[in-house]
């Protein structure tokens, strides 16, 4: 796995800047000369071939023409976007409220077959309560949405939840011991959590793992990540939403999951865990 998720992005940009530039070496210009034909500064051009500025899709389109390189704007144009689309502050992503950035993410979970979550630090979404939920999208309004419609955005995760009950769906929880005794919303509200997840334990399609906090740990904790069947990987962070597709990149996730996998324990190991955790409740 990357030392940093975000890394990944700034690869994906510093590829796009390579292909430019070397359009711009097969066609026997250097920056400044590209720069000249294109209408812009030196810099600009600079900037561009060494991922310092993303560039826009005109600036894509400009540079094609300059190289005589037309047929491969499409082809560009689309690697933007996918890059654009691989990081997103949160600003960027909330903008128009905490219903919507929920209501976005639902085509993805309908098409997904195999689930696999891990959460280091609080209950991953799909099996939260109504009470954790609308905790936890209260605490994040607060500190990054003007607008409030927590209401509506925990409607949303919660309809969401219906997936866990489709028998031709498959979902694999790990969360680390802390997260059954770090809560947000208080005693009542972690109590109602943890009952919960000892029902949603006993559905035939849901596997729940906790890893116990141990002094002598193989592998230490993790940013949280979702894994979409095969296919993509998702990691909240503290400046914005990752999302991974290359097929390496889903591998080094697929088996961190399997080590953390390895680790936890699970049934009626990990119920007793959750029991303690309610019991430290009183």
């Amino acid at each position: 796995m990357a030392s940093s998720p975000s890394s990944s992005a700034q690869r994906a940009r510093q590829g796009l800047a390579n292909r430019l530039a070397e359009i711009c070496r097969d066609a026997g210009l250097t920056g400044r000369e590209l720069a000249h034909l294109c209408g812009w500064s030196a810099a600009k051009s600079s900037r561009i071939i060494n991922a310092r500025t993303p560039p826009s899709a005109d600036d894509i389109r400009a540079w094609c023409r300059a190289c005589g390189a037309e047929d491969q704007i499409d082809d560009l144009i689309a690697s933007l976007r996918s890059v654009d689309d691989m990081w997103v502050g949160w600003r960027r992503l909330e903008r128009a409220g905490l219903r919507q950035a929920q209501e976005a993410r639902l085509p993805l979970y309908e098409r997904t077959r195999r689930f696999r979550s891990y959460s280091s630090w609080m209950v991953p979404g799909l099996i939260q309560t109504y009470g954790y939920t609308e905790a936890v999208l209260r605490a994040v309004q607060r500190r990054r949405v003007a607008m409030d419609d927590v209401t509506e955005a925990v409607e949303a995760r919660m309809a969401r939840q219906r997936l866990l009950y489709e028998s031709d769906r498959l979902f694999a929880f790990l969360v680390e011991e802390p997260a059954l005794r770090n809560g947000i919303g208080g005693s009542e509200v972690l109590m109602g959590q943890l009952r919960h997840l000892l029902t949603v334990g006993t559905l035939p399609h849901v596997s729940l793992g906790v890893v116990p906090m141990r002094p002598n740990r193989s592998r230490m904790p993790v940013e949280g990540f979702w894994i979409f069947d095969t296919a993509q990987v998702n990691i909240e962070l503290v400046s914005g939403f990752l999302t991974l597709t290359q097929p390496t990149e889903v591998t080094a996730y697929a088996e961190t999951f399997a080590e953390l996998a390895a680790m936890a324990v699970h049934g009626s190991k990990a119920r007793a865990l959750i029991t303690t955790a309610m019991d430290s409740l009183g």
